[in-house]
C-alpha cells in the first residue's frame, strides 16, 4: 500500500473510534437532563437511580472521547500538513470555537455532575446537567460545521492557493449544515435509545434488575419509536440536498453507472469498477428515482459522467444499505418493544425473552448505523477533501509508507483493547446494586407498574 492510502487509513481508523463516544454523548447528556428532572418532579428513587447510573456511563464515554480527539488533531499535523496550510484560516477557528464555547463547558459542569450532588443545591446540580448537555449539542454543531463546509463549501475566497473567509455566515451556515446537523443529532439520540434498550434488557435477563431498569428500558424505546421515522424523514431530505451537491456520491449510492431515466432501487448488486457495471442485481424499477426525484421517470447522472472524480463505488454502495438496514431493524424492535411492553402493563420480566435478547444484542445498533453512514459521507466525497476544490492528495504529508503502517497497526491494537474494555466496564457497572446518596432511601424491588 501506499502512504497516501495508508494515511487515509489511519485517519479512518482514528475518526472511527473518535466518532462512537461523541455519539452517545450528544443526546445521553439530554437523557441524563430528563432523569434528574423527573426524579425532581416525582421523588421516584428508579429516576434518581437512573440518573445515577447513567453519569456513570457518561463520565467514561466523554473520557474516551477526550484521549481519542487528542490523537486526531496530532494527525492533521503529520499525515495532512497541507491541509492546515491551505485551509487552516476556516478549519483553524472553528475547531477553536468548538473548543471556546462547548469543550470547556463540558469538562466544567462534568465535575458538578458527578461529585456536586449533595453539595449543591438540587436547581444548581440541575443547571449544571443542563449545560453539559448544551455544551455536548454545541460541540457537534461546530465540528459539523467544519465538516458540511468541506462538503458543500461557501463563504470563501481563494488566492494563491489559500482559502480566506469571505462570509463566516455562509461559513458556518453552509448549505449541508442544517441536514447533517440534524442527521446527526438524530443518530446520536438513537444510539442512546439503543443503548439504555440493550443495558436494561441485559439486566433483566441477567436477573440484575435495579429500580432504574424499567425507567431506562421504557424511555430508550419510547426514544427509539419516536426518533427513527424522523430519522427516515430526515435522510430524505439529507439525500436530495446530496444529490443537489454532490451527485457522483448519489450514483455510487445507488450503483448507477451510466446517466438513466428511471433507475431501479438497488436492494441488492455487486458493484464492478472494472467493468462499470454491477452483478447480481436485485433491485426495484423505478425505485431509486422516485425516491430521489419523486419521479419515476426522473434522470440520474451516473459515475460515467464524473471521469476520475468520483469515490470508490463498493464502500459507498455496502455502507448505505448497512446504515438503511440498521435503521429498519431499528424501527422494528422499537416499535414492537414499545407495544408488548405496554401491554404487559410496564413490566419488564414480563417481556419475551427473544425480544429482550434482541434488545441485548441492538444495544450498539447505533454504533453500527453512525460509522456506515460516516463512511458513506467521507468516502463518498473522495477524491476531494474540500468537494470539488482540494484533492486529498493535495495535502498529504510525504510520511514513509511503513512509519505510517506501524502508527496504524499500534492504534487499531490500542482501540480494539478499549473498546473492549469499555463494553466490560459498562457490563460490570450494569450488573452492580444501585447506588444512591446517603440519605436516600435504598428500594427493594424495581417499581416497574410507576415506569
Amino acid at each position: 500500500m501506499d502512504a497516501l492510502l495508508l494515511a487515509r487509513m489511519q485517519f479512518a481508523a482514528n475518526i472511527s473510534f473518535h466518532i462512537l463516544f461523541p455519539t452517545i454523548t450528544i443526546a445521553l447528556g439530554w437523557t441524563l437532563l430528563f432523569f434528574r428532572w423527573r426524579w425532581l418532579k416525582t421523588a421516584n428513587t428508579g429516576w434518581l437511580a437512573a440518573y445515577r447510573f447513567w453519569t456513570k456511563v457518561f463520565a467514561l464515554t466523554f473520557a474516551l472521547g477526550v484521549v481519542s480527539g487528542i490523537t486526531m488533531s496530532f494527525q492533521f499535523g503529520t499525515n495532512w500538513p497541507g491541509f492546515m496550510e491551505r485551509v487552516g484560516n476556516i478549519a483553524g477557528p472553528l475547531l477553536g470555537y468548538e473548543v471556546l464555547t462547548a469543550f470547556f463547558l463540558e469538562a466544567t459542569f462534568l465535575g458538578v455532575m458527578l461529585f456536586g450532588h449533595g453539595r449543591v443545591s438540587e436547581r444548581v446540580h440541575l443547571l449544571a446537567t443542563f449545560l453539559v448537555a448544551f455544551g455536548t449539542t454545541m460541540s457537534a454543531f461546530w465540528i459539523l460545521s467544519l465538516n458540511s463546509w468541506m462538503h458543500t463549501p461557501a463563504g470563501h475566497e481563494i488566492r494563491d492557493g489559500e482559502f480566506f473567509v469571505r462570509s463566516w455566515l455562509e461559513v458556518v451556515f453552509n448549505p449541508s449544515l442544517p441536514y447533517r446537523l440534524v442527521h446527526m443529532l438524530l443518530a446520536s439520540g438513537l444510539t442512546v435509545a439503543f443503548l439504555l434498550a440493550g443495558v436494561s434488557a441485559w439486566q433483566v435477563l441477567k436477573g440484575k434488575s435495579n429500580p432504574s431498569t424499567p425507567k431506562a428500558l421504557r424511555a430508550g424505546l419510547t426514544l427509539g419509536a419516536v426518533l427513527i421515522p424522523l430519522q427516515i424523514l430526515a435522510g430524505d431530505l439529507h439525500g436530495l440536498n446530496t444529490l443537489q451537491h454532490q451527485p457522483q456520491k448519489v450514483a455510487a449510492m445507488e450503483g448507477i453507472w451510466q446517466t438513466q431515466r428511471g433507475a431501479p432501487l438497488l436492494l441488492f448488486a455487486w458493484p464492478d469498477e472494472a467493468t462499470r457495471s454491477n452483478r447480481f442485481e436485485i433491485g426495484i424499477p423505478q425505485g431509486a428515482s422516485l425516491v430521489l426525484l419523486h419521479d419515476r421517470n426522473g434522470e440520474l447522472r451516473g459515475l460515467d459522467d464524473f471521469p476520475g472524480a468520483h469515490p470508490p463505488v463498493k464502500p459507498v454502495f455496502f455502507g448505505f444499505r448497512i446504515m438503511v438496514g440498521t435503521g429498519l431493524l431499528m424501527l422494528a424492535a422499537s416499535w414492537l418493544g414499545l407495544w408488548l411492553y405496554r401491554r404487559r402493563g410496564w413490566q419488564a420480566q414480563a417481556l419475551p425473552r427473544p425480544l429482550l435478547w434482541g434488545l441485548a444484542g441492538m444495544t450498539f445498533s447505533g454504533w453500527v448505523a453512525t460509522l456506515a453512514g460516516w463512511y458513506v459521507t467521507e468516502v463518498g466525497r473522495q477524491p476531494y477533501i474540500v468537494f470539488g476544490l482540494l484533492r486529498v492528495d493535495e495535502v498529504a504529508s510525504s510520511v514513509p509508507g511503513p512509519m505510517i503502517a506501524l502508527t496504524l497497526a499500534l492504534y487499531v491494537t490500542v482501540y480494539l483493547a478499549l473498546l473492549v474494555a469499555y463494553v466490560g466496564v459498562i457490563k460490570h457497572m450494569a450488573e452492580k446494586p444501585v447506588d444512591l446518596p446517603a440519605g436516600v432511601p435504598q428500594p427493594r424491588q424495581p417499581q416497574e407498574r410507576t415506569a
